[in-house]
């Protein structure tokens, strides 16, 4: 406990400086602003910042791109009440009785809930990570090079098993991203994979004209799709803080959104959105009267915002101590903090501990913001839900060019950028979520880097992976995970083959 203490003090002396304090509250007004913008969300933003918090220290960068992400959670829940258009996917259930609350003239109600909710998930997920941090740590630091492969295995087929759609596609996806990280130089022979000739790669693909492309640029094409402008509700908002018996109808519901989107967001493949799906089956599941659901109850807007929260909060945990990403999200702040000469994992809680802790303590200062932010500004969301988003992509277009040629002044990233937008485009229309092909990219070369040196401690002998216990577990893991996917996909198949016959 003491220990705990000694690293929550020097977190907060870094995170209550004014240069992170600035950092934080800019994060978490960004992710306020794009969750309450339908189109956009906190993928495609934190993509489109890394190229400036390359210029930050790293604490600073990391705690202004995690206020990104847990701030869209909040954020996304003023277009769903309001709108009945999710700006964020962690929002989609609270369209059903949000919307609902706000036409029956609660919309003061729903969104005072869904923020206070968030608030206590939040503020609950910034423990449960301060204390499980080092334990965890601790833990991994025991890992050999084939414990290591097999979490990374365990974690793309999480991955693959908890993406949307097809799970073809999905796989299809994570072997593509394996595939674009073996580009560049072999770091054990020096020999040159998969360059087509083009000196720019010989580094490999810039991870930053990637994510730009794939998530900005791939977006902003589909959104120039939709057609219309959403309609935002008509009439005040009226009064904004809940009754005694909304509290206590909302309490129960939130402290058990909060357990659920904690333990689904430290999952593989997990984070806000499943957390508030399960959430909401759950309150249904609970819930005396099941047909108040979808017609304006407060539960439903209580459980899932404090889940989605609690979900993308608890994602950091096994990126921090694990360096590994349960989602795309997490999968960018790797990126960009192994650009920056960090990577995060066990042994940066020992050579980096003002990084974590800083980070941590930045979590509850940045959802205390978010407090304030949402409730007392939701005139001026509404307002810009009416901005037209043909004004916004052009400024977004050259936001991306110009972050793809600063971090290395070369225009091959620009073009780079401008195809993986096209391909992202492809894959949404396709139906393949890009999602797994970041994870992919990103485990990519360190999945094969341990995979290289157990077989070297063991000459070369693959029953290596089955012979260690760990690592044998999570390939257990694996193949139950996909096994549990797959059985339900081809009896689907086979259904539809004997209808035909």
């Amino acid at each position: 406990m003491t220990e705990l203490l000694d690293h929550l003090a020097i977190g907060f002396s870094l995170a209550l400086s004014l240069e992170n304090l600035f950092y934080c509250f800019t994060g978490a007004l960004i992710g306020t602003l794009i969750g309450v913008l339908p189109g956009i969300g906190p993928l495609a933003t934190v993509a489109l910042l890394l190229p400036i918090t390359f210029t930050l220290e790293p604490v600073s960068s990391l705690i202004m791109l995690s206020g990104i992400y847990y701030g869209a959670q909040y954020g996304g829940s003023t277009t769903a009440i309001l709108v009945n258009l999710p700006g964020e996917a962690s929002a989609v259930v609270t369209t059903l009785d949000g919307h609902q609350m706000a036409r029956q003239g609660r919309a003061g109600p729903a969104l005072a809930i869904a923020a206070l909710a968030s608030f206590f998930a939040g503020t609950v997920a910034t423990i449960m990570i301060a204390t499980l941090a080092l334990p965890l740590a601790g833990v991994a630091l025991r890992f050999g090079p084939a414990d290591y492969a097999g979490l990374m295995i365990f974690g793309l087929i999480g991955a693959v098993v908890l993406a949307s759609g097809s799970l073809p596609k999905a796989i299809a996806m994570v072997f593509v991203g394996l595939l674009l990280g073996l580009i560049g130089i072999d770091i054990n022979s020096g020999a040159m994979r998969y360059t087509f000739g083009l000196p720019p790669l010989t580094d490999g693909i810039n991870f930053v004209a990637l994510a730009v492309g794939l998530f900005g640029l791939g977006e902003i094409i589909r959104n120039l799709e939709g057609s219309g402008q959403p309609s935002v509700l008509s009439g005040k908002i009226g009064r904004l803080m809940p009754s005694w018996s909304e509290i206590k109808q909302s309490f129960p519901a939130a402290v058990r959104g909060t357990f659920v989107g904690s333990l689904l967001g430290v999952l593989p493949g997990g984070g806000a959105t499943l957390g508030s799906f399960a959430s909401y089956a759950l309150e249904k599941k609970v819930a005396r009267d099941p047909s108040r659901f979808g017609t304006g109850a407060i539960e439903g807007v209580a459980g899932p915002e404090a889940a989605n929260n609690a979900g993308a909060q608890g994602s950091f945990i096994p990126m921090l101590t694990l360096g590994i990403p349960a989602n795309a999200v997490m999968a960018l702040i790797i990126g960009a903090l192994t650009i920056q000469g960090i990577q995060p994992g066990p042994r940066v809680m020992q050579a980096e501990p003002e990084l974590v802790w800083g980070l941590i303590a930045s979590m509850w200062l940045g959802n205390l913001m978010l407090l304030v932010i949402n409730l007392p500004l939701i005139g001026l969301w509404v307002r810009l839900l009416k901005v037209p988003y043909r004004l916004m992509f052009p400024a977004i277009i050259i936001f991306c060019a110009v972050g793809a040629f600063t971090i290395n002044n070369s225009t091959f990233d620009i073009y780079m950028t401008a195809l993986f937008g096209l391909l992202g485009y492809f894959f949404l229309k396709v139906g393949a979520e890009a999602a797994p092909l970041i994870l992919g990219f990103v485990l990519g070369p360190l999945l094969e880097e341990n995979v290289r040196r157990a077989l070297i401690f063991s000459r070369g002998d693959p029953m290596t992976f089955l012979d260690n216990p760990i690592c044998a577990v999570f390939l257990a893991l694996s193949a139950l995970l996909l096994l549990m996917m797959a059985v339900p996909h081809l009896r689907r198949g086979r259904r539809e083959a004997f209808r035909e016959e």
